[in-house]
Formats: structure tokens, C-alpha cells, sequence
């Protein structure tokens, strides 16, 4: 056996470990590797077989700079983003006191229990046409369904985080003869907070999905989920996806700021290590 034949295999598995290494050696280049292999499958695949309408990755680049700088664009995103965050503040107040309530005393937690899970588990698209009734067809209707979304969520976690405050923490309390207050909002919301910020982080993406669907239900005029479907209607799906991708975007901008925020403010709150 030659030479060459013995270090031929040893030649291409270095060469192939060094491709590997280029294109999948971090966690910043697996993504961008896995992300220019989906545009490329997208862009070729829709050029071979489907229609000319069809949005591709280089018509939504074209569209892009036009679609964020329009005036519409930016009154749906605010419209959206605005009834977001109303429908997550109140959902956060009133969600913490329910979730307290429920987790420290058991008469509420018999009463309660078994109506939150229930319209937990829910979809949220069958209330939309009770909720339209009831609210109208116009922005609260919207802001309706982002808290209902919200809310349940959001008393689960606080709920369970506060039946796990360490009995040492009560008897503490006890001992000095603490009042109810102190003992409900210094105590037990604070010993909450790593399940109160898990139930924030799922209550914001359902609040996001259901603000979109009650704007594709009611025809708001004011709001990205309208803008994208009224685009797609009318074949324009380059503009349409630009819409779609500024939901992703809002999403990741959210959670960039929650993780800024646990780091700044609540150091001692751990995450699960990313993966290498």
C-alpha cells in the first residue's frame, strides 16, 4: 500500500473538519450558515416552481427600506406595539395579585383554580366574536383580547412561585410579627419574581400573537397584523413578509431587553446556559 493511499483519508477528514469549523465551529456561524442555506432554498425554489407573486429573499430586500420608512408601516407598529404593552401592564398588575392570592390562600386557590386552567388552555380566537360584541369592532376590542392572553399566564406562574416561598422566610415573619402586607408584597412577590419573569416572558409572545389575530379578525386599520394581510390579498407578498418579519423582530427585541433587564436588575436570577 502507498504512501499516498494512507494519507489520502487522514487529508480529506482535515479538510473536512476545517469546512466544518468555518461554517459551524460557533454559534454565530452555525446561524449564519443555517440562514443563508434558507434564503438559498427559498430564493431557488420559488424561482423553479412557483408563481411570479410569491415572495422571494431579493424582493423582500428591495422592500424592506421602503416598507419600514412608510408612513403606514409605522402607524400599524405602533398601533400593535402600543396595545402590547397597555395589555401586558394590566395584565402584569392584576395577574400578580390574582397569582399571590391564589398561591397563599387556599380558598381562592379552590375557588380559582380550575377557571384558570381552563381559559388557559382556551384558544383565544374563539372568544374574538364574543369579545367584538362586547368591546366593538375598534382597538379595545384588541386590547381585550392581548389581556386575556396575557393574564392567565401570568397567575399560573406568579401562583406557583408563590407556594415555593421557603417556609423559613413565613416563619421569620412570623416570629416578628410582621403585618399581611408586608408579608404578601415584601415577602412573597419578591420570593415570586424568577417565576413572575418566566410568566411575563410567555405572557408577552401571547400577547404579541393575540394583538395580530384580533387585528386579522377586526380589520384594524392601525396594526401590523391588518398590514400584512391586506399586502397579502393584494399580491403584494414581498410587503407582506416585511411585515411578518418586523412580528419576528418585535419578539426578539422584547427578549433582548428582558434578558438586558434580568442581568441589570436581577443578577441572581439564573437562565440556562446556551449551548455551545
Amino acid at each position: 500500500m502507498t504512501t499516498d493511499a494512507l494519507t489520502q483519508p487522514a487529508d480529506s477528514r482535515s479538510m473536512g473538519s476545517l469546512l466544518s469549523n468555518i461554517f459551524w465551529g460557533t454559534s454565530l456561524r452555525a446561524k449564519v450558515t443555517a440562514g443563508i442555506l434558507i434564503l438559498l432554498v427559498w430564493q431557488v425554489g420559488v424561482t423553479l416552481f412557483a408563481p411570479s407573486f410569491v415572495a422571494t429573499p431579493i424582493g423582500v430586500a428591495l422592500a424592506f427600506p421602503g416598507v419600514v420608512t412608510s408612513k403606514v408601516f409605522l402607524i400599524a407598529s405602533k398601533g400593535t406595539l402600543l396595545a402590547v404593552f397597555q395589555g401586558l401592564a394590566i395584565a402584569l398588575v392584576f395577574g400578580t395579585v390574582v397569582g399571590v392570592a391564589m398561591g397563599r390562600m387556599k380558598v381562592f386557590d379552590r375557588a380559582l383554580n380550575f377557571y384558570v386552567s381552563g381559559f388557559y388552555t382556551m384558544p383565544m380566537i374563539a372568544l374574538l366574536p364574543l369579545l367584538t360584541i362586547w368591546f366593538g369592532y375598534g382597538g379595545d376590542a384588541r386590547l381585550a383580547t392581548v389581556i386575556f392572553a396575557a393574564f392567565f399566564s401570568i397567575v399560573i406562574n406568579v401562583r406557583d412561585g408563590a407556594r415555593s416561598v421557603p417556609p423559613e422566610y413565613l416563619e421569620v415573619c412570623k416570629a416578628y410579627r410582621a403585618k399581611a402586607r408586608y408579608v404578601w408584597f415584601d415577602i412573597t412577590v419578591f420570593a415570586s419574581l424568577p417565576y413572575l419573569i418566566a410568566g411575563f416572558r410567555l405572557a408577552a409572545g401571547r400577547a404579541l400573537v393575540a394583538a395580530v389575530i384580533a387585528e386579522f379578525f377586526v380589520s384594524l386599520q392601525d396594526g401590523v397584523g391588518m398590514f400584512v394581510l391586506f399586502n397579502a390579498r393584494n399580491f403584494n407578498h414581498d410587503v407582506a413578509v416585511v411585515g411578518v418579519v418586523a412580528l419576528v423582530a418585535f419578539g426578539l427585541m422584547f427578549e433582548i431587553t428582558m434578558n438586558w433587564t434580568t442581568r441589570r436588575f436581577f443578577p441572581w436570577y439564573r437562565r440556562e446556559t446556551k449551548a455551545d
